[in-house]
Formats: structure tokens, sequence, C-alpha cells
């Protein structure tokens, strides 16, 4: 368990998100709150902890069994800096139904009904909270990392007092395959209101969001098309100065 958690931290490091980290990184402070929003098998925990060594790390993991191995995996390392809920994020505090496709514990679980569309799934009722509502107001958040299937407005409508008072780092994935409704250009606008702008990620560099084209980097055709080569799905926002 230990060796594998490593390795998946490594993979994300000098692989997988080595622009997000990279970014994360370079913006961190050490007494910064961070949250890991979507945590799954915790691909980013490893160095956020390390990353605010005199500050926090909270992982919000919905589906129980994997917060349960985050929980157990960060006693193991010695990550004490971690805190893991085993809650949803969205914009007001209640409960809702998570989808999760496939066997337990698997990856891309939703609390749109849109991944029932193209998958089977079991529902589970779990709950959920808004980040505002979950942070006292002097908390300071420094970065959010948000991996939400579809509901990353919903989070960031529920982060509006921390937006605007901390101005954390926003390091998200947005695909317009999991909305129901609207656009992810709409959650782009929401951040435009706030003072943000953004960059996505293209071939392991960064590009300016006005060059963003959903018709090229989100273009749905084929049977997986997010796999394809200029898929892209990865944004990155900061406050403007």
């Amino acid at each position: 368990m230990k060796l594998r958690f490593l390795f998946r931290a490594l993979k994300a490091r000098y692989r997988d998100q080595s622009v997000e980290l990279k970014i994360i990184k370079k913006n961190i402070r050490a007494n910064d709150i961070v949250c890991d929003i979507g945590a799954n098998k915790g691909s980013y925990l490893f160095w956020l902890s390390r990353w605010v060594p005199s500050g926090r790390v909270i992982a919000f993991e919905p589906q129980v069994s994997l917060a349960a191995y985050l929980r157990t995996l960060c006693d193991t390392l010695g990550l004490p800096n971690v805190t893991v809920e085993p809650k949803a994020v969205h914009a007001k505090a209640g409960n809702l139904t998570l989808y999760v496709p496939g066997e337990e514990d698997a990856p891309g679980a939703s609390l749109s009904t849109k991944i029932t569309r193209r998958k089977t799934c079991r529902t589970v009722d779990v709950p959920v909270v808004s980040l505002d509502e979950y942070f006292d107001p002097g908390a300071r958040i420094g970065v959010l990392k948000i991996d939400a299937e579809g509901a990353e407005k919903g989070v960031f409508e529920g982060a509006a007092r921390i937006l605007k008072q901390h101005s954390p780092i926003l390091i998200f994935e947005c695909e317009n395959r999991h909305l129901e409704s609207g656009s992810i250009l709409d959650t782009f606008e929401y951040l435009k209101g706030l003072g943000y702008s953004g960059e996505f990620v293209c071939h392991k560099t960064l590009r300016p969001l006005n060059e963003f084209n959903p018709a090229i980097h989100q273009k749905q055709e084929g049977d997986r098309f997010w796999d394809a080569k200029d898929y892209c799905n990865n944004f990155i926002f900061r406050k403007r100065a």
C-alpha cells in the first residue's frame, strides 16, 4: 500500500501533473491551509503535506473507503498535518447523491447524473460541505486543488468569501462532458467576476485561457475522446494583480 502510494505521488510530480505541482510548489507558503478536493487515492497529498510543514492539508474524499485508505496512509507515512474528510464539497452544506461507476473505489465518482448516461453506477448518499461554512473567516487558504467531476462551479460558489478574502491559487479539472447543463465557460466567467485570470495546461505547457477553444481542446468525438492528444482539462487560475 505504502509503495503504491509513493509511486503514484512520484508519477504525479514528475509526469502526469508535473506542471500543476510545479505551480503549487512555487506559490505555496509553509503555513498555508491547502485543500485537496476530490483527493481520490492521494496523488497530490504527499507533496502538499511536505510543502506546508507548519500549515494544514484538508483532503475531501466522499467515498468512505477511499477516505479510510488515505487516513491509514497518512498515519503510516507520518503526515500529521493532513486531515481527511469523508465528504463532498459543493455550494451548500447538506446531503447529495454520489454516482459511483463500477466497483468500489472507482475513479470518476460524480455528483452529476450525466455520468449515468455513459456508465452503470451505484448511488451513495454523502454529506456535503461548502468551504465558506467549513472554514473560519480567519483561516488563510493558499491553494484549492479540485477534481470534482463536474461540481467545480458549485465548489467555487460555496467558497466565494475565501476567494475574495484570501485569493488562493486554483488548480482544477473542468470538462463539458461532466456537466448536466451549461458550459465550463460559465465557471470561467464566475471566476473572472471575482478577479481571477486563467491558463490551461496543454502538452505540458501553460497557455493563456483566451487560446482555449472547447471545439478543439475538448472535442467530443470517438469512444474515448478525453484521451485524445489535444484534449485539455486542467486549469490554473490566479488572482489578477
